[in-house]
């Protein structure tokens, strides 16, 4: 069956500052070798992506990488917000060809410079991203409700990464309700993986949010079949297994995710808990409405009877692991269609 190519609206690439962890010419193959054909990446590299000179520098380097890979990945990019950079995020609104698809704002937790927990900046951020028209997607995990309140205050257009809980869910869902311009994001391990996982899989599933319980999944597959949940957005954040594989204390949060994402959807269509049109409104038609973007006509070939496990070594990751490791999915992605070129998998 061909679907539309997916596109993948939260990834990290790791680049500049993070190539041993992924690159874009090992990025571009998984995406391919899980169907996606778009991706968006994080602002939170080495340095962070906060100015105009470091977005520059990271397009250049992208764009290198991508030549080297020989895949024409398309892509766009966050802008991180700081407490102090607000005449930067007003450059970048000016700059269309830099392909800016919003600013992210961190506002309960992040690495290097981006967390931005005061109030004072937090509204100062939410009040530029609505005059500039600027999307602005967060990471909340306990600020959710502060966010929503922000949003309605200025008339932010607000998307929220990353859903893991019950509690998020009702505000979203109340949020649509008054007419908010609120979108939801939820990640392949929020649907597929509970805390009790975590027991299995150690400190491979440690991520930020975590893992939550049986209920906040079950919560959030209701808020998927419901409209609730916009998109899936992988949160690809790979780390080496050995910068993982040590005492819980020390294990940085991420997990690979991009290359397993459709596999996941499409066994959870096996097992009739979603539908072939729900995957394609979550991975293809949400994103191109919510980002505003082009119809690129990129396809992916699905073999709806295949059944593979999910193994380390075929993974194109640079990470080279999964938290689905030993997982037999029944459904997979067999030809990636972009610009008009087949990539068989």
């Amino acid at each position: 069956m061909i679907l539309p190519a997916l596109i993948d609206p939260h990834v990290h690439f790791r680049t500049p500052g993070g190539e041993h962890k992924e690159n874009w010419i090992t990025g571009a193959k998984a995406a391919i070798a899980g169907g996606v054909t778009t991706v968006f990446d994080m602002p939170n590299n080495t340095p962070s992506t906060t100015s105009t000179l470091a977005l520059q520098h990271k397009k250049e380097i992208i764009n290198e990488q991508l030549k080297t890979a020989g895949v024409p990945l398309r892509y766009y990019l966050y802008f991180g917000a700081t407490a102090d950079n607000l005449n930067e995020i007003e450059k970048i609104e000016k700059l269309k060809d830099y392909k800016i698809v919003g600013v992210k704002l961190f506002m309960d937790a992040s690495t290097g410079n981006l967390l931005v927990d005061k109030l004072e900046d937090q509204e100062k951020i939410f009040k530029t991203c609505a005059e500039l028209k600027l999307l602005l997607a967060v990471h909340a995990v306990t600020s959710a409700k502060r966010a929503i309140e922000l949003a309605k205050k200025y008339n932010t257009k607000l998307y929220i990464c990353h859903v893991s809980t019950r509690e998020e869910v009702k505000l979203i869902r109340q949020a649509k309700k008054d007419g908010l311009e609120v979108y939801a994001e939820v990640t392949p391990h929020h649907l597929f993986l509970t805390e009790n996982d975590q027991k299995r899989i150690g400190t491979l599933g440690k991520m930020n949010p975590p893992l939550r319980t049986t209920e906040d999944k079950n919560a959030l597959w209701e808020a998927v079949l419901d409209g609730t949940i916009d998109t899936i957005g992988t949160d690809h954040a790979p780390h080496t297994l050995a910068e993982k594989v040590v005492p819980e204390a020390q294990a940085p949060f991420g997990v690979p995710g991009i290359e397993t994402s459709l596999p996941l959807l499409l066994n959870a269509y096996n097992k009739g808990k979603i539908t072939l049109e729900k995957i394609v409104e979550l991975t293809h038609t949400n994103p191109i409405k919510i980002f505003n973007l082009p119809e690129t006509g990129d396809k992916v070939e699905v073999d709806l009877d295949l059944e593979k496990e999910v193994r380390n070594e075929d993974l194109k990751t640079k990470c080279g692991w999964s938290p689905f490791t030993g997982q037999t999915l029944r459904g997979w992605p067999v030809a990636t269609i972009l610009n008009d070129k087949i990539y068989n998998l």
